[in-house]
């Protein structure tokens, strides 16, 4: 297939082959994963925790720990948990 308007037809055509073939992969391994989930949930496990446990998983360590941390001081400044020696009013500023 020739170029057409300066587009190299043959190369433009098998880049959006290999991406339609990706995402087949990518559709068949969504698939399988909902299919682990399910079989975790028939086991008795809580799915969404599990989505939670995961992606902290993929997290840098302090990353985390800066999460955790500001997560602890939000539930601290909106009484859901007891202060950990933050002062309330400091952390509702």
């Amino acid at each position: 297939m020739p170029d057409v308007g300066g587009i190299a037809s043959e190369r433009l055509r098998s880049f959006i082959e290999r991406i339609e073939r990706l995402e087949e992969e990518k559709a068949a391994l969504a698939a399988d994963i909902r299919d682990v989930f399910a079989e975790a949930k028939g086991t008795g496990f809580d799915t969404k925790v599990m989505r939670q446990v995961i992606k902290l998983r993929k997290m840098e360590s302090n990353d985390r720990q800066e999460l955790e941390t500001m997560l602890e001081l939000y539930m601290a400044a909106l009484g859901m948990i007891p202060s950990s020696g933050v002062d309330q009013n400091e952390a509702a500023e």
